[in-house]
């Protein structure tokens, strides 16, 4: 329960306000969730409020929609990565925190907004993608807090400070118009179902012991939900990876090599969509062998325009796997528009993560160039913001 003076406040819009002598004009009372993925329990079912306060940066919001197993948490070490650090619990708080943090990225999952616990859910007959099981408003209330700059506090205790980069991620970040609203950037990755059920089969049998028809019957019991609810959301992304089975070799169905292609939406503010060669022309390469090595079944590349939903599109696609990351330089001098810092930065990231999920295909090479762009979109947001002022004297 907060304290405000000598009130205190059960009500999420509490009267309870106060003005800083820093400029700060309203605090606001917050209500955050959290939940133990682990064990699959939300910590008590009370909701607690705690005193807010204002920051003056405000932060850039990113949306990461995907459905459960399909690469979220491989993409935020990817990310967290190109800031200059990786994202960790909060120190001194719960210890199966959804929440990531680093000195420019706070990471939440948007498990915390489950409404109804695995019981519950199973109670009403509902699964954890249905909307019925999560809370929306409290979801927009609380973004929409943190991009107006304030602090609060989770239950159990973690501080969350507006930081730099502000990221949702989880099943629904762009199913509510009202959060879709609030996101300065979103990214979709469109698992198709037969590499899924490739990877779900690889996790759930090696990792966790369960049997093929069960894995089969779990992946069936979400798809109704998750055509509903889930992949719908792709049509509002500015960016979509989509991870397909190859085309390199003939029927095959073992998901280990993969066609993955990287959508990107034209005429969004801040950012321009990488492209390979020339710009707006449409292009197949085969790399030269002696230049990359790969073995069978070798390396694809294609790039052009395209429409996605109604909306115009360029599209870059990579079919195949590296066998020496450190030779990506060479494709990485063949695009244009990465947002790098200097030359080569697109390869000193993959090397220096090669032992994550996808390093030696397109999803890795896709999630870091993603990285990289969300770095300039924030840059070019906070210089906007810093000149605002100077316009605005000009008028």
């Amino acid at each position: 329960m907060a304290i405000c003076g000598a009130h205190t406040t059960t009500s999420l819009h509490s009267p309870c306000t106060t003005v800083s002598n820093a400029g700060c004009f309203q605090q606001k009372q917050v209500i955050f969730f959290t939940s133990n993925r682990r064990s699959g329990r939300r910590h008590g079912g009370a909701r607690t409020f705690f005193q807010v306060s204002c920051s003056v940066e405000k932060p850039v919001i990113i949306g990461l929609a995907a459905d459960s197993g399909c690469g979220k948490s491989t993409f935020m070490r990817r990310l967290t990565s190109v800031f200059g650090g990786a994202a960790e619990p909060p120190k001194g708080g719960n210890p199966d925190s959804n929440t990531l943090i680093s000195d420019t990225t706070t990471v939440i999952c948007l498990d915390d907004y489950h409404s109804l616990d695995r019981n519950g859910r199973k109670e009403k007959g509902v699964t954890a993608l249905d909307p019925r099981a999560n809370n929306f408003d409290l979801m927009y209330e609380q973004v929409k807090a943190i991009k107006e700059g304030l602090t609060s506090l989770l239950d159990p205790p973690e501080v969350i400070r507006p930081p730099k980069i502000f990221v949702i991620e989880g099943l629904h970040p762009m199913f509510d118009e009202r959060v879709r609203d609030l996101l300065d950037f979103s990214i979709y990755l469109d698992i198709s179902d037969d590499v899924k059920f490739a990877w779900k089969i690889q996790r759930d049998m090696a990792e966790r012991g369960h049997s093929l028809e069960s894995i089969k019957a779990s992946i069936e019991a979400r798809k109704p939900d998750f055509d509903a609810f889930i992949d719908p959301q792709k049509q509002y992304a500015d960016a979509v990876i989509e991870v397909l089975p190859t085309q390199l070799i003939p029927d095959d169905n073992e998901g280990k090599v993969l066609r993955v292609k990287l959508i990107m939406k034209e005429g969004v503010k801040n950012f321009n969509p990488v492209y390979l060669f020339d710009e707006g022309s449409s292009i197949t390469w085969v790399p030269c062998g002696r230049k990359l090595t790969c073995s069978y079944p070798g390396i694809k590349f294609a790039y052009g325009p395209d429409t996605y939903y109604g909306h115009e599109v360029s599209v870059l696609e990579m079919d195949g796997q590296f066998d020496r990351l450190d030779e990506l330089i060479y494709v990485e001098s063949h695009l244009s528009n990465l947002s790098t810092k200097f030359y080569g930065e697109v390869t000193q990231q993959m090397l220096k993560h090669a032992d994550f999920p996808g390093s030696n295909n397109g999803t890795g090479l896709f999630q870091t160039i993603i990285g990289l762009k969300i770095r300039d979109l924030y840059e070019q947001i906070v210089a906007e913001r810093a000149g605002a002022p100077a316009e605005a004297a000009k008028v």
